[in-house]
């Protein structure tokens, strides 16, 4: 097929995909989509309501197509950019981006209930009470906001750090009693941050066309992040800016990491990512900056995890030992648990083994996202490299602890795609768009709720039967590749600023 065709093929994918999933998020509430209630002043529905088997229809042929549309657009962004392709990136640099986050802002978001959730806990937080220690279902009786929360989190108190919980409350302050405001006032931070991330990578050097393949023009980061309105997705802008500003003042760096930390704790391994960047980039000046940012970054969090209380991480603590459906453990969980092992013990072996995994992941990624030699007439210390460096660090991080945690869900992979335009293309990018499309299919349509029984059980067996093995094949094509050093191609190290 030629570079043509593929392209307009590709790019027809990516546009199908989008429709779709902003007809999902305009809709009715259904399976993929919780109702919020009254709109108020904020967005409301078309009035069109999809079935348990439309939705899911379309939200799996959203992600099937718009991953086929992604790798075709892959597969042409290797080539030269010709002058008419240049000019339409500049035609696009932001009047795109724009219009799909205000379209994101007219649709309520849909493929989990999580945004209830938040919407919860910062109402309780609003009201003076601790959503660490309080379910929804324990506060007030009969709230409009936190009775809205869906099985199985009722019951369920935060699990999320202490900045997003403040978020959470000053979006609760501005929606007040309407669950559909509130749930409004956070999708614009979720779509402020989506922006970020692109501004951020382009301010990092990143080839406009490959941020705007893995990123922006992204249906499933779109979808699962954007339209899901995760919290994850402003985690991870939050990290990706903490590696950015790092290459001019590590104390800024440290400020924003943790903020980072402090709204999702697995954004910790961007502060690993970035000490190894200095280590091997800015060895002289190592500890300096390692004080700094550390320093820095406890200055934030410290007061943030002191308002909160101390039972920031209780939450955490219990859901360590969850193990989600679409993960090989839940099949090696089930076969321990039912034959010769108790329960907790097949879960700690499940635990055990997924650190063993985790730690042979980061060396296959490393090795698949080796650092080209440079020449002795290049310089090896530039703040560009050392940002590069760090983000390939992260996305070897967080690719290796998303891969083998026993519980794992689509939008944790999304602190790998903020820092993967950053790498050269390569196999990896192939690799993680399978592992994202996988998981994306398998959470559809996403709510424990509203399904029929038909439904619950198709839907349920990708979950159980059809994505385990496919996640299995990711973690043996990332060692295979390893093995036979396909790494990506090399990039040319960049300029100095």
């Amino acid at each position: 097929m030629g570079a043509t065709v593929r392209t307009r093929l590709g790019t027809a994918g990516v546009a199908a995909s989008f429709v779709l999933l902003l007809l999902v998020g305009v809709s009715g509430p259904n399976a993929a989509r919780p109702g919020l209630g009254p709109r108020g002043w904020a967005p409301g529905d078309l009035g069109w309501h999809l079935s348990s088997a439309g939705v899911t229809a379309l939200l799996w042929a959203a992600y099937v197509v718009g991953a086929l549309g992604v790798l075709g657009r892959l597969l042409d962004a290797a080539r030269t950019p010709t002058a008419a392709v240049r000019v339409a990136v500049f035609l696009r640099e932001w009047r795109v981006p724009l219009l799909l986050g205000v379209a994101a802002l007219l649709t309520a978001p849909f493929g989990s209930a999580d945004h209830t959730n938040y919407a919860a806990y910062g109402r309780i937080t609003a009201g003076g009470g601790d959503p660490y220690l309080t379910p929804p279902d324990q506060w007030a009786a009969g709230d409009p906001v936190t009775s809205r929360v869906e099985p199985p989190w009722t019951h369920t108190v935060s699990i999320y750090g202490p900045f997003a919980t403040a978020l959470q409350a000053l979006c609760s302050l501005v929606g007040g009693d309407n669950l559909r405001q509130t749930v409004w006032a956070w999708q614009v931070l979720v779509v402020v941050a989506w922006l970020a991330v692109r501004l951020l990578l382009r301010r990092a050097g990143a080839d406009p066309r490959r941020v705007d393949t893995l990123w922006t023009l992204n249906p499933l980061v779109f979808g699962i992040g954007v339209l899901g309105a995760h919290v994850d997705l402003i985690a991870g802008a939050l990290a990706l800016a903490a590696l950015v500003v790092a290459a001019r003042s590590p104390l800024a760096a440290g400020l924003v990491g943790g903020l980072a930390v402090s709204t999702k704790v697995t954004c910790g391994v961007a502060g690993v990512a970035l000490l190894l960047a200095w280590w091997v980039h800015e060895r002289g000046s190592f500890v300096r900056r390692a004080v700094l940012v550390v320093v820095a970054a406890l200055v934030v969090a410290v007061p943030l995890h002191l308002w909160a209380g101390p039972h920031v991480f209780d939450q955490l603590d219990r859901a360590r030992r969850s193990i989600s459906l679409a993960t090989p453990w839940r099949l090696l969980f089930e076969w321990l648990a039912g034959g010769p092992l108790a329960a907790g013990t097949a879960r700690t072996v499940v635990t055990s083994l997924s650190v063993v995994l985790a730690v042979v992941l980061v060396v296959v990624l490393a090795r698949l996202t080796r650092e080209p030699a440079s020449p002795a007439s290049t310089p090896t210390s530039t703040p560009a490299s050392t940002t590069v460096a760090a983000a390939r660090w992260l996305v070897v991080l967080s690719a290796a602890y998303a891969l083998a945690a026993p519980y794992s869900l689509p939008w944790y992979d999304l602190l790998t795609w903020v820092a993967l335009p950053l790498l050269a293309p390569g196999v990896l990018d192939v690799v993680l768009l399978v592992r994202l499309t996988t998981m994306g299919v398998a959470y559809v349509p996403g709510r424990v709720v509203g399904m029929t029984p038909s439904v619950e059980r198709l839907t349920l067996g990708v979950r159980r039967r059809v994505a385990p093995w496919l996640v299995l094949a990711v973690w043996g094509w990332l060692s295979l590749a390893a093995s036979r050093g396909s790494s990506r191609r090399p990039a040319p190290r960049p300029p100095a600023p």
